[in-house]
């Protein structure tokens, strides 16, 4: 079983990926929902990590920093961060606050210096609004947004015939990389005779929502 197989199997377990009925924020009703916050204890926030770091090697980025959003995206670089350095790269990392300090060391940015090419690390992809930040945040510090680093790419129209990942990746002409994407997700269910059940219904969701990835 290959990581994005062994993440999917991982997230069924932690019941952070879950099958049922759920309605998304467009107002769709989705067959699967998928939390990255309840990856909220110190074993499963370490094995997310590792899942994330195997996916950034995988992806053969050349990365200077890791930059990880408030609020979210500040456990996940600094968990990347150390699941990267066990594997043998380190990486300085670096995250910003909501609110601008005006004593100590001041700013907005905290840890190392944004110089470079700086991968932004997160947990999902669904406005872009957080990407679209961090790219303005790494501009303004003089470095280059490289790539973004997502835990599931739902392969999903936005309010366009694009998913939310799709215009990321137009937009700011950076690539998007998913540790296991909804095609995984069916390959996963596909090989599960206790989750079958669901497949038709997760098929039936891309086929009427999904986008082909180009």
């Amino acid at each position: 079983m290959d990581f994005r197989q062994e993440f999917i199997e991982f997230a069924v377990g932690q019941n952070v990926l879950r099958f049922g009925e759920f309605k998304t924020k467009a107002g769709r009703l989705s067959p699967y929902f998928f939390n990255a916050g309840l990856f909220n204890d110190g074993a499963s926030l370490n094995r997310l990590a590792q899942f994330y770091a195997k996916a950034i090697s995988a992806s053969g980025l050349s990365i200077d920093v890791l930059f990880g959003p408030a609020y979210k995206g500040i456990p996940l670089v600094a968990a990347t961060a150390m699941a990267l350095a066990q594997q043998g790269t380190n990486l300085p990392y670096a995250y910003n606050r909501k609110e601008t300090k005006d004593h100590g060391e001041g700013g907005t940015l905290v840890g190392a210096p944004l110089t470079g090419r700086v991968l932004i690390v997160d947990d999902v992809i669904s406005a872009g609004t957080s990407v679209r930040e961090s790219v303005e945040m790494i501009r303004a510090a003089g470095a280059s947004p490289c790539g973004v680093v997502i835990a599931l790419d739902r392969m999903e129209r936005g309010t366009s015939s694009l998913s939310a990942v799709q215009e990321v990746e137009r937009d700011y002409g950076i690539p998007v990389v998913a540790v296991a994407t909804l095609e995984d997700l069916l390959a996963f269910l596909g090989g599960r005779a206790d989750l079958k059940a669901n497949e038709a219904a997760v098929a039936a969701y891309r086929q009427e929502y999904g986008v082909a990835r180009g």
